[in-house]
């Protein structure tokens, strides 16, 4: 019988040391093996900002292309959906909820996408795609105003469920 191969493995003050998932003992990539692991239910929320100018923020609702903020919500539920297509070794997940928020904030577009299953492994990354489509959604309906428009600040903000548990970013300083 194979023994099952440990998540981590000692440094040499034999503290216990984590190791990348996705490789395999000769270092090759590969999609990570979650048969064994319970249904369970997972969230993740994750967040960007599209920080841009005032005159660009003050044409947001003018947009002939229509309204920038919904057709970025639209899009980040979209690509949520599509992550496993996009990020070579994420597992297809059959996605319970996504919701993605934008709001006008002083200096750009503040994005926040939640997304739930109930399923063997995560969604941070589907939150993360959310969030990062939904920015490049509206860079891409107003980059006819400002090509200087900055994407920043995409990040993992919650995640819950699974063998890790709990996760919650530090407050930004």
């Amino acid at each position: 019988m194979a023994k099952k191969k440990k998540s981590s493995t000692q440094d040499d003050g034999g503290r216990a040391r984590k190791k990348l998932s996705h490789y395999d003992e000769r270092g090759r990539a590969r999609m990570v093996d979650v048969s064994a692991k319970e249904r369970t239910v997972r969230e993740a929320e994750a967040s960007a900002l599209v920080a841009m100018s005032q005159e660009v923020l003050r044409a947001l609702p003018k947009n002939p292309k229509g309204d920038p903020l919904e057709v970025a919500r639209t899009a980040g539920i979209m690509a949520a959906k599509r992550t496993a297509e996009l990020i070579p070794m994420c597992h297809p997940v059959a996605i319970a909820h996504i919701a993605v928020t934008l709001r006008v904030c002083e200096n750009g577009v503040a994005i926040a996408s939640k997304v739930k299953t109930r399923a063997e492994t995560g969604v941070e990354m589907e939150a993360l795609v959310a969030a990062s489509v939904a920015a490049l959604t509206v860079y891409d309906m107003c980059k006819a105003l400002d090509k200087g428009i900055e994407i920043r600040e995409v990040a993992l903000e919650r995640k819950s469920g699974g063998k890790s548990g709990e996760y919650r970013r530090a407050p930004r300083k």
